[in-house]
């Protein structure tokens, strides 16, 4: 089954000492790396996806509701936009970048370099499965994997290599997933399932 690796927005922005940093968002960063170095030829394809805000109008506020609007992070061209440093070896297929003229949340509203659509992308590479890892796992990973589901893939989350914001909406995302039809599991689990 040809399947594709999702990395959702594992940018510093996100991780510690990020403008909208995650606790264990550079931990995760690198057992992402370690998993695709381990992994990589399970996978058809790999793709990345960044916030990449130029001018995102309201979602970006001085008086923050943290649901609707948030303070400014992912700013385009800083380095606080780009991968991860942990990143660095990932070799990605496809690179996907959003939000940059309005909220966004899924990878799937992310567009490539030549503006082809994220889904248009899987589709015309023959994917036939999506897992899906990142940050945070309560906001863009939960939406990306909703949408893979809502394009018809197959979906897993793998519930060690995401870290949402708190708790509570980790549990909240865990539950819609479930919901929607996602298959949440630990990558570790990879080694015993023969590469199912």
């Amino acid at each position: 089954m040809a399947r594709a690796l999702l990395v959702v927005d594992v940018q510093p922005t996100f991780c510690e000492d990020g403008a909208l940093g995650v606790a264990g968002g550079n931990a995760v960063a690198q057992r992402i790396a370690d998993f695709v170095a381990s992994h990589r030829d399970d996978y058809a394809l790999i793709a990345t996806s960044q916030d990449w805000h130029i001018d995102p109008g309201e979602h970006f506020s001085d008086n923050p509701d943290f649901v609707d609007t948030w303070p400014p992070h992912g700013v385009a061209g800083t380095a606080e936009a780009e991968l991860h440093p942990a990143l660095a070896g990932l070799n990605a297929d496809i690179a996907v970048k959003k939000g940059q003229y309005s909220a966004a949340y899924s990878a799937f509203e992310g567009v490539t370099e030549d503006g082809t659509s994220l889904a248009e992308v899987l589709k015309d590479a023959g994917i036939e499965a999506v897992d899906v890892v990142g940050i945070a796992e309560s906001h863009c990973v939960c939406a990306s994997a909703l949408d893979a589901r809502k394009e018809g893939w197959p979906v897993r989350c793998f519930s060690d290599l995401t870290v949402p914001v708190s708790e509570e909406l980790g549990a909240a995302a865990r539950q819609t997933m479930a919901d929607a039809g996602v298959e949440l599991a630990d990558s570790s689990d990879l080694g015993m399932a023969g590469h199912a």
